[in-house]
């Protein structure tokens, strides 16, 4: 397919610039207006149907060609993250404690690099609805945009999504079906005990030293409860109690991290999780209140879908250039709410594997990082095939 990859290359610097301009003036979550309103412009100037405000900065963007019921959505996620960059790039963020840290910028440029190639020159047959969705770093913008009646207002019988990974050849693909990452849940813990002097501890019931023994006892929920052959997190981030060496604290807090890959895994961590905690405090003779906050579901890409979107991937780069199941991640993503109502699949693009490959050669929510501008031709080319495999513009089966 080196004829779409040549023709996306070739209109790829107006879209590197438009990242980059983005990338500067990064919006954290529901706060995207800057973005949201590029984005719908340049949708609209393209003469796709645009509807604007979904889920609050969210952005929908329909194309109908010819008469077919097909109907297909791939979306992309518009917010940053609150890092102060030190990437050094001429087009580093202009406002203070805030960057595009995970490459949402990039998955905008992309998306929308597509968006006009398809406008003026895609050969499809079917409803194309674009996602721009705002929140997607713990803020469930996919929930608010569903909530508002994404899929009622703007169906679909398959979505997909795409999001670079680093550590991974620029432009190599990779698919899993199943269960791709994980889900994420966060507890939050307090303790309350009675307070006392250091030197007479038989006078007080110490929060700490049952936070210490429940950190140790939290970690055999892994190792003793779940099946070795099931991946699963947990993780106690933080610790705060007391403020002297002499004085035995009143309270202690906890802050606790869980990632699953399986539901009934997920399940199983929290039960045991809750009764640990419950057992401890009262073995020490404190008081535990657990704060337990749902995260994102377990993100499963459907098997007929993701074959779908391997093949249009293998098609575009060649087959050495895909992974056709690669590992699970413990990462998580709030497509995972979408993926539980359309199927759908989620597609991972490398964005190189050094500092020399043009993507910063470091992890995503790093102040360094930077999302790869080589990746805007190669992924918009890919949402471009994809559109066009999947609404064909004659008969042929589909997933």
């Amino acid at each position: 397919m080196t004829y779409l990859l040549q023709a996306l290359q070739a209109r790829a610097g107006e879209f590197i610039s438009l990242r980059r301009d983005i990338h500067r003036h990064p919006e954290l979550a529901f706060q995207e207006h800057r973005t949201a309103s590029l984005v719908a412009d340049k949708l609209e100037g393209w003469g796709y149907s645009v509807q604007r405000g979904i889920g609050s900065t969210g952005v929908v963007g329909t194309l109908v060609r010819g008469n077919s019921a097909r109907r297909l959505g791939i979306r992309a996620d518009m917010d940053a993250l609150p890092i102060n960059e030190d990437s050094g790039n001429a087009w580093s963020s202009v406002h203070p404690g805030v960057m595009h840290a995970c490459g949402h910028d990039g998955h905008t440029a992309m998306l929308l690099a597509a968006a006009r190639h398809l406008a003026e020159q895609g050969t499809f047959d079917g409803t194309l609805h674009l996602i721009f969705q705002p929140a997607e770093e713990g803020g469930g913008g996919a929930l608010r945009m569903m909530d508002d009646g994404l899929f009622e207002r703007f169906p679909c019988d398959a979505v997909f999504a795409m999001h670079n990974m680093p550590g991974i050849a620029q432009g190599h693909f990779v698919l899993r079906e199943g269960a791709a990452m994980a889900s994420s849940d966060y507890a939050t813990i307090t303790l309350t005990g009675t307070g006392g002097h250091g030197a007479m501890p038989h006078r007080a019931a110490d929060p700490i030293v049952a936070a210490a023994s429940i950190v140790m006892a939290l970690q055999t929920i892994v190792s003793r409860n779940i099946d070795p052959l099931q991946a699963a997190v947990v993780t106690v981030g933080a610790l705060h109690s007391g403020m002297a060496n002499n004085v035995i604290p009143a309270s202690a807090t906890l802050e606790i991290s869980v990632r699953a890959l399986d539901r009934e895994v997920r399940a199983t961590i929290e039960r045991r999780l809750k009764a640990l905690v419950a057992a401890q405090a009262d073995s020490f003779g404190v008081k535990a209140t657990i704060d337990w906050k749902p995260g994102y579901a377990v993100l499963v890409n459907t098997a007929a879908e993701t074959d779908f979107a391997r093949e249009v991937a293998i098609e575009l780069v060649g087959a050495e250039r895909v992974t056709p199941q690669g590992p699970p991640l413990t990462g998580s993503e709030d497509f995972a709410f979408m993926l539980e109502r359309v199927p759908g699949s989620y597609v991972l693009i490398g964005n190189g594997t050094d500092a020399t490959s043009g993507g910063g050669g470091c992890m995503v929510h790093n102040p360094g990082y930077d999302f790869n501008d080589h990746n805007v031709a190669t992924g918009s080319a890919y949402w471009a095939l994809l559109v066009e495999r999947y609404l064909l513009a004659h008969e042929q089966v589909v997933p």
